[in-house]
This record gives C-alpha cells, structure tokens and sequence, in this order.
C-alpha cells in the first residue's frame, strides 16, 4: 500500500460508501486526464488539487511556443474504503479482523460521522457524531491492547535499546488503558524542542498500530445544515462536540459530494458558488490530509511534462530526486532551482535565468514546496 494511503472508516449508514464513491466518480472523470486507476474495489487514487499545474502548463506552452499546453500529472493520494467496521470488530465481529488489516496498511485513519437525520436512513448503530467515533476508536485501541498484550517482556541481561522498547510498550499500553490513541504519546509528539521519537515511531510502524496512525476527522451533514452556517462556525461547533481539534476537521454533505462528482469541473464551479463553498468537501479532505502527513510538493516542468512530486517536509535535494527515479539519488550532481512565482511572473526558466532567479543548490538543499526544480545527474 502506498505511503500516501488514507483509511476511510466509519459505522454503517455513515455516508462512508457515498463519500468514497463520490471521490471514485471523481476519479473516473479524470481518467482521460491523469493516468490514475482503481487498484481494487476498495481502493481509489486522486489527485492532489493544485492550480500551480495548469499556470505551469500555459507559462510553458506560451514560453516555448507549443500548440497545446504540456500534460499534467498531480501527485495523488490513495483512499481505502475500510467497509463493515462495528462494535466488536477487534473480535472479529462484522469481518472485522479482514477491515482492521487493511487499515494497518493505511497511512492516516479518516473517521467519517454522522451529524445528519434521514428518517430513510437507518442508522443501525449510529447515534450521534461522539458516539461513532468513540465506538470505532474503541473498536482500534483493543486490537491495539491485544497487539501489545502478545510483546514478550525481555528476560536475563537485556540491553539498552531492547529496555527501551519495553518502556515504549509499556507507555503505548497505559495510554490505551487511558482510552486515548497512541498518537497522543509524548514520544510520538514533534514539539519545539525536537523531533518525536524514532525509536517510537519505528516500534508503532513495525507493529502497525492502529490508533497511533494520524486522524482526521469527516462530519457528514445535510445539505440544509452545510448551507444555513457557515463553514467556520460548523467546524468549531463539532471539533467541541468530538473534543478534537479543529484543524483535524472536514465537514461535508456526501449528497453534495455525490452530486458534484458527476458534473463538469465548470459546472461544480458554478455549483460550489451557488453555495457559498470556495472548495469541495473532498478537496478539503485531500489537501488536510497532504497537510496532516507532513507532505509538500515540488515541481517538474517542461515540454514534457508538468508534475508535482509528493515528499516529507525536509526532504533533501537528492532524496527528491530519488522519487522521480532511484538511481538519481546516487547520481544526483546539482539541483536547478526556481521559485514557482518568479517561474510565472517571468515567463519560464529561461527567462528566469536572464533574470539572475535561478538557483544551483548542492547536497545539502532542503527541497522547499514551491520548488521548480531540474535535476544534474551523472552517468
């Protein structure tokens, strides 16, 4: 499963089903564009919305006198509709031992809620937003307990670094006791003082831990409610109301969701207007989760091709390079770089570079999100 996957998950009659069809219709739509496919029934890739591309495109077209604008490739993000999970999934209830496998393979949780009334929607099991979450959270933190049940304690003389690992289990188990995901270890935190811990990041990795993967948090309403407050206000009202923070939460309308991925990119615009909206509620979802993973993109452009490559924040010039072929990395001599808004208020590279905008960076370079970059590789 790709780094940038992201699990879907939620009780039944959610809006999950719809909201994952809706990006899949999204992404069928795209299909004469961008080279994506449904890997699996269950699985969808789409872009990563990024209006630098198109500007891309006709600065190139115009600059090197093209019939026709370059090809786009937007970086993408897979979603994993993780479908049946209910109480007592961590028992296998509902197939819940098959679900719960394909979230440890996920990058990001997504807990989609229901905060709307459908009299023809019946909610079987679902009661308000707080107690979806709590039950499907629940439902992690227990297959969590038994992964961390079935770790040996180490015996005899241990050294440090397996001492280590057993004081990390044992944090990772009292904070699940606590009824808390084990995102929220201090260990697993970045704060102002450093980075999180590696060694924690790597046992939750190789242990695939469930609840110390990153959340979002997708509140499905009505049309009504997403149209009668604002979106701010929304937000704010269900971040209380789940006790999370608001930056972790997308609301949405999966009916309007639904409706807008069958219609023209004109005509959601127009739709999306009449609505007050600037942005889709799936647009939301993919650009908070790019965010939330800690993701940037830098930028290829030429005759081509125009593509956004997806790397970690601090990522370095030749790791980048990596991304767009392996043995770059080991090759990587320099890299050619232009800020995306010099690119276009110039005109392209070239004029960039009689401008004195162009920058040779070595090694060291921390590839930076608004990066237009050309590789020196050697042989």
């Amino acid at each position: 499963m790709s780094s940038l996957s992201i699990g879907i998950v939620g009780l039944p009659n959610v809006g999950k089903s719809t909201l994952f069809n809706a990006l899949l219709k999204q992404q069928a739509a795209l299909a004469a564009n961008y080279p994506f496919a449904t890997i699996e029934p269950n699985v969808g890739v789409v872009p990563v919305p990024d209006a630098r591309l198109t500007e891309l495109a006709r600065v190139i077209a115009e600059s090197e006198k093209l019939q026709s604008p370059p090809p786009i490739k937007p970086a993408t993000i897979e979603f994993v509709d993780i479908a049946g999970l209910v109480k007592g999934a961590s028992q296998g209830e509902g197939l819940g031992n098959k679900f719960l496998a394909h979230i440890r393979e996920t990058a990001m949780v997504a807990h989609v809620v229901r905060a709307f009334e459908d009299g023809d929607i019946i909610r079987e099991g679902s009661t308000d937003p707080l107690s979806d979450l709590e039950t499907i959270r629940t439902e992690l933190q227990l297959a969590d307990l038994a992964t961390l049940s079935k770790q040996p304690q180490p015996k005899g003389v241990v050294d440090k670094e397996a001492q280590q690992r057993w004081d990390i289990l044992q944090e990772f188990t009292a904070i699940i006791n606590e009824g808390k995901p084990i995102h929220t270890s201090p260990r697993l935190q970045k704060t102002v003082s450093g980075d999180p811990d590696e060694l924690a990041m790597l046992v939750a990795k190789e242990l695939c831990l469930l609840t110390a993967k990153a959340e979002l948090f997708v509140v499905n309403v009505s049309e009504d409610q997403l149209t009668e407050s604002t979106y701010s206000d929304l937000v704010e009202k269900f971040a209380a109301q789940l006790k999370v923070s608001q930056e972790a939460v997308i609301v949405v309308s999966a009916k309007i969701e639904s409706e807008l991925s069958s219609l023209a990119e004109e005509d959601q615009t127009l739709y999306l207007a009449d609505l007050g909206m600037e942005s889709s509620g799936l647009e939301r979802l993919i650009q908070r989760a790019y965010q939330v993973l800690g993701l940037q993109s830098f930028l290829t452009a030429g005759d081509v091709e125009v593509r956004a490559w997806t790397v970690k924040s601090g990522t370095s010039a030749p790791q980048a390079a990596g991304v767009i072929h392996t043995d770059f990395a080991k090759k990587f001599i320099k890299a050619i770089v232009c800020d995306y808004t010099d690119f276009i208020s110039l005109g392209g590279l070239k004029a960039a570079r009689d401008q004195g905008k162009i920058r040779q960076e070595g090694k060291e370079y921390i590839m930076r999100p608004d990066d237009v970059v050309e590789f020196m590789i050697g042989k």
